[in-house]
């Protein structure tokens, strides 16, 4: 076992915690481990790790590797993010590498990460070093350097991890050439708003931004971390949410028409991918029918 230091930023020595994952896994977003190391060793992974993975760099640097593709140099004020089953490598390149994490999974996840405009394996800046509060939150569950989490422990890790992946929208530091981007494509958001009863094509937004359809999809990926035409679908999709809450004797067919979808299953497929129900459960559900 690696010597104990006591560490100068959150005062814990080296632990890890697991999740007792069989009754956690029933909710949207659950733990499975979560951890602190005073010091981070070489970690290699060719075949990547089972659950979502955020990182939070403490102390020192180290170098990540993703797909023998991309590779970075992490530090203080940074947080690395890997995605299940992405293989990925890791290694200190000072003395002292510290960091905290946290592993976990559930149907909600990716779209939670979506939320804070991560959408694959990679390295974000923080505005502050500090630990992330909720990270910690789970972490200072006792003195133990290995331990497993009782049912309360879930649940309650459960609520910090949530919590966490909402924090980290505000708490990221977006590219330097977002705003930018998001400038150049506020009138194509705007227009899309105002048209999305009707059929929007690639190479008409790409019109009313002045550039190439390929030129638009790069601008929304950086700025939105998102395609155009998933962007689109999102939009139409809360917009019916709307009418089905305003309008409620509106039938399924007539709502698809509203929000630009000529066929009706085509909307129903759209709106369980983007919500993973279909209307009229949703409807149910709000007590809309």
């Amino acid at each position: 076992m690696k010597p104990i230091i006591e560490s100068v930023v959150c005062g814990m020595n080296t632990r890890i915690f697991f999740g007792k994952t069989d009754e956690a896994a029933r909710l949207p977003i659950y733990m499975t481990t979560v951890g602190y190391w005073e010091h981070q060793y070489e970690t290699e992974r060719p075949e990547g790790f089972p659950d979502y993975q955020i990182h939070q760099i403490i102390q020192g640097q180290g170098r990540l590797s993703i797909q023998d593709e991309e590779e970075y140099i992490v530090g203080p004020g940074e947080v690395f993010i890997t995605y299940p089953d992405i293989p990925h490598r890791y290694e200190p390149i000072t003395d002292r590498w510290e960091l905290a994490w946290v592993s976990f999974h559930g149907r909600e996840a990716s779209q939670l990460l979506a939320y804070a405009g991560i959408t694959g394996s990679g390295v974000y800046k923080l505005r502050n070093a500090e630990l992330l509060h909720a990270l910690q939150q789970m972490l200072m569950r006792g003195e133990g350097v290995e331990d497993t989490l009782d049912a309360d422990g879930d649940r309650d890790s459960s609520k910090h991890l949530y919590a966490l992946l909402l924090d980290l929208k505000p708490l990221l530091i977006a590219a330097g050439s977002d705003n930018d981007e998001m400038e150049r494509l506020k009138p194509v958001l705007r227009y899309i708003t105002e048209h999305l009863d009707q059929p929007l094509s690639l190479k008409e937004l790409a019109e009313v931004a002045v550039v190439s359809p390929q030129y638009l999809c790069r601008l929304f990926q950086k700025a939105l971390h998102v395609r155009p035409v998933f962007y689109v679908n999102q939009e139409r999709i809360n917009r019916s949410k709307q009418l089905m809450f305003s309008e409620r004797a509106l039938r399924i067919y007539e709502v698809a028409d509203r929000v630009g979808y000529e066929n009706a299953s085509y909307f129903c497929s759209m709106f369980k991918r983007h919500t993973g129900m279909s209307p009229e459960r949703f409807r149910r559900l709000h007590g809309l029918t």
